[in-house]
Parts: C-alpha cells; structure tokens; sequence
C-alpha cells in the first residue's frame, strides 16, 4: 500500500477520534445539567410555596383587620338601636347586622382556610428541604466525578492531537491539502473503504478500471462518484 495512502487512513482515524471528543464531553456535561436542574427546580418550587405563604400571611392579616372593623361596625349597630324609634329604622339596623355578622364569618372561615392552607405548604416546604439536600449531596459528589471525567478526556484528547502532529509531519503538503479539501465536505467520511466493488461513502459501485488501481493502492485513488478518498481494508477477503 502507498505510504503516503496508509498515513492518510492513519490520519482519518485520528480525526475522527478528535471529533467524537466533542459529543462525550457533552455527555458527559449533560448529566451534571440535568442533576443541577433537578436541584434549581426544588429550589424554585420551595420559594414558590415560600412566595404563596406571605401572600397568605398578608390576606390573613387584611382580614383580622377586616374583622376589627366589622366587630366595631356591630357595636355602633347595638348602641344605635337603643334610640332607635320606629320599626323601619329597627328592619335597616337589622339587616345591616345580618349582612355585617355575615361578613365577620366569611373573614372568619377565610382564616381558618388560609391557616390550613399554610400548615400544607409548611409540611411541603419542609419535605423540600429535605430532598434539596439531598439533591445538592448529588450534585456536589457529580461535580467532582465529572471534573474528573473531563480531566481524562482532555488528557487523552491532548495526546491524540500530539499523534495528529506526528502524522502531519510525515505527509507532504500537497497532499495534505487535497485531504482537507475533501475532508471539509466529506467530515469523516473523507476516506472510506471499498467493499464488494463499491464505495462506502456514497455506497456506489465503481468501475473495473478504478476498482483495479484501488487494490493495487500504488497510487491515492478517489471515487469516481463523490471523490472521496479509497483504499482496501487489508483484513478483508478482497485485499
């Protein structure tokens, strides 16, 4: 096989194990992203439930108000209906005392409701907080693993690039640049195989004539189809 044919498979190779750096770094980033989400969205639910038991709190408070105004409303009613003369005057304290003791046992029941509905956000804010800590136990023991990970994949991606330098020394120029000119459309894809007469990047069968030169391998031989870049697996059958 040409030599210069064999670096070029060498050096695909490499590409391509640089390029995959990309997706496992990824990975690797997303699984701590979907960890500290999980936390911002605890952490989030808690003020909510927190946000809700002020506004909670404040209705309450309207409504102690409310009940100091209609509690004093009552007692003008009671001294008003000692001078009260006629019984019209008697129906109309009458029925604002209706309509007042009313309002006073609607602020009343809204209390009781917004206190029950407080004691449920407290168990809930509390339940939260356990499972935060928990979470950022998680979250810190994940960090830790990962800065690792990522500490290795770049060791190992500094020393596949070290390799890559390598190669480029060894190869000349010209055909260096025809294997980037391909490459930047190609990806890794720019040298491929033949297999069963045909290319596999564009899986199209090539001609005799072209088949016949790429088991040869004298020379760098493209695909008459796509252009990319030929060679036989020497482990197969057909080398």
């Amino acid at each position: 096989m040409n030599k210069y044919l064999k670096q070029l498979i060498e050096l695909a190779e490499v590409d391509k194990e640089i390029d995959s750096f990309g997706p496992k770094i990824e990975a690797v980033k997303k699984e701590l992203h979907s960890v500290t989400k999980k936390l911002e969205d605890l952490i989030a639910k808690k003020e909510s439930y927190q946000e809700e038991k002020k506004e909670n709190e404040l209705k309450i408070r309207q409504h102690e108000l409310h009940i100091a105004e209609l509690s004093e409303k009552l007692s003008d009613i009671n001294k008003k209906s000692a001078a009260v003369k006629s019984e019209k005057e008697m129906k109309a304290l009458q029925l604002e005392e209706d309509i007042t003791k009313e309002q006073l046992d609607f602020a009343n029941e809204e209390i009781e409701r917004l206190q029950k509905a407080n004691e449920t956000k407290d168990d809930l804010i509390e339940s939260l907080k356990e499972e935060i800590e928990e979470i950022s136990k998680i979250v810190e023991e994940t960090k830790k693993r990962i800065e690792e990970e990522l500490k290795e994949l770049e060791k190992s991606r500094e020393e596949v690039y070290a390799k890559r330098e390598k190669l480029l020394e060894k190869i000349p120029q010209k055909i260096l640049e025809f294997y980037h000119k391909v490459r930047k459309w190609a990806g890794n894809t720019t040298v491929v195989p033949v297999r069963k007469q045909a290319c596999y990047g564009c899986f199209m069968r090539i001609n005799d004539k072209t088949y016949a030169s790429v088991i040869k391998s004298e020379d760098i031989v493209t695909c008459p189809h796509c252009g990319r870049i030929l060679y036989i697996e020497e482990t197969t059958e057909e080398s």
